[in-house]
């Protein structure tokens, strides 16, 4: 018997008939250890499935590669849902992965982990980009489900607080695949149109399926980029989600929420009624140091008769006038004193004094005084000034050792 001999793709087509009518591998699960993990352009995920000893290449195409929660990455151990076949060009065969989750830890939470580290690094939880919230708001946009407890509790806790702030109520749903679209849509709209000063966004408690709106990376952006301040509700105290880190304040609860939205009015009230009881107190404690300086005053001499003052003013004028005449009079007397002092000294070194005794005074024509015999010639004239008058004389001699 002569044996069969098949083409290269005749035998991949009867080898991927073979497997594809095997029903066990029509829908298998896989554990292993992702690796070569690639997206293509198309959106396709290709990856190697690998355990201790052996390889497995598998393919996951776009329309169930956009149902997964989180982010496939090299070296994590998943568990891959599919159908074992070959495709017959290639000759090989591999696994096409329909589903996949992470082994040992639940989807929702490995993406929640994954979307809160990135969002940590670039910065989307820093205090630095923290709003403060208006202390007196007046108009309060509350997003969340119009049909739900929490918006009801919320309105409740605002009008007891503080029925003075007006609270709009943007409705939108808080569950499901169209819930991350509405919130962002409504996060816009009230910054857009400035319809509140302060917004409050979130829902009930529930399971991590139930908040998972609030764990979407579109509505943490939309938050984050809001110009109003936002206080994030969403569940119960220890319900954590990613609008919780990246809102300008978290509150435990939606009713708590309202509480930390606004001041309790009455507190205010008593407040203000404390600020006016002071303020009254304060008014009657001056208008009493008034009072009383304003009696003080009226018994002065002054206010009894204003010409009390005059005479008090003219007596003082007296006296300065006395003061500065005595002072004059001081000034004049050591002036005349200090007078004849220089007078005497000036009239003792006088040139004259030294003449009225006998003495002259020779000069020669020009002026200039004779201090030697040296100085002079025979013949030279000379004036001698005496005590009264002077001589005209011509120097007959000179006689040096007289």
């Amino acid at each position: 018997m002569n044996p069969r001999i098949y083409g290269v793709t005749e035998l991949n087509n009867r080898i991927k008939a073979l497997l594809d009518s095997d029903a066990e591998l029509a829908s298998v699960f896989v554990r292993g250890e992702l690796s070569n993990y690639k997206v293509y352009p198309s959106g396709h995920h290709y990856f190697t499935l690998k355990d201790q000893e052996g390889t497995l290449r598998a393919v996951m195409f776009k329309y169930d590669a956009s149902k997964l929660k989180f982010r496939p990455e090299n070296g994590m151990k998943v568990i891959a849902l599919g159908r074992i076949t070959v495709f017959p060009r290639d000759g090989q065969y591999q696994l096409y992965c329909s589903e996949l989750s992470a082994d040992g830890v639940g989807d929702l939470h490995l993406a929640f982990e994954q979307l809160r580290d990135r969002l940590f690094k670039e910065g989307l939880f820093d205090k630095a980009h923290k709003k403060p919230l208006p202390r007196y708001p007046e108009r309060i946009a509350v997003i969340t489900s119009s049909a739900g407890a929490a918006v009801r509790d919320i309105i409740r806790v605002l009008g007891k607080r503080y029925p003075a702030a007006k609270v709009v109520v943007l409705p939108v749903r808080v569950q499901g695949e169209e819930a991350p679209p509405e919130i962002v849509g409504a996060i816009r709209y009230a910054n857009r149109y400035k319809v509140a000063d302060l917004i409050i966004t979130g829902r009930g408690g529930g399971s991590i399926e139930d908040l998972w709106a609030f764990n979407d990376e579109r509505v943490a952006r939309a938050i984050f980029d809001s110009e109003i301040p936002v206080i994030s509700a969403v569940g119960h105290e220890p319900d954590v989600t990613i609008a919780d880190y990246v809102a300008d304040l978290r509150a435990a609860t939606p009713s708590n929420a309202a509480e930390l939205a606004v001041p309790d009015s009455s507190e205010l009230r008593e407040a203000l009624l404390s600020m006016e009881i002071r303020s009254v107190q304060a008014l009657k404690r001056s208008i009493n140091s008034r009072r009383e300086r304003l009696a003080t005053i009226a018994e002065k001499r002054v206010m009894k008769n204003p010409l009390y003052y005059l005479e008090d003013r003219r007596l003082l004028l007296d006296h300065l006038q006395k003061r500065l005449a005595a002072a004059a009079q001081r000034t004049v007397s050591l002036g005349k004193e200090r007078y004849v002092r220089l007078a005497a000294s000036l009239d003792a070194m006088s040139p004259l004094k030294v003449l009225a005794r006998g003495y002259s005074l020779a000069q020669r024509t020009d002026g200039g005084v004779v201090k030697s015999a040296g100085e002079v010639e025979e013949g030279e004239d000379l004036i001698l000034r005496l005590c009264e008058g002077a001589l005209k004389c011509e120097v007959k001699e000179r006689l040096e050792n007289v």
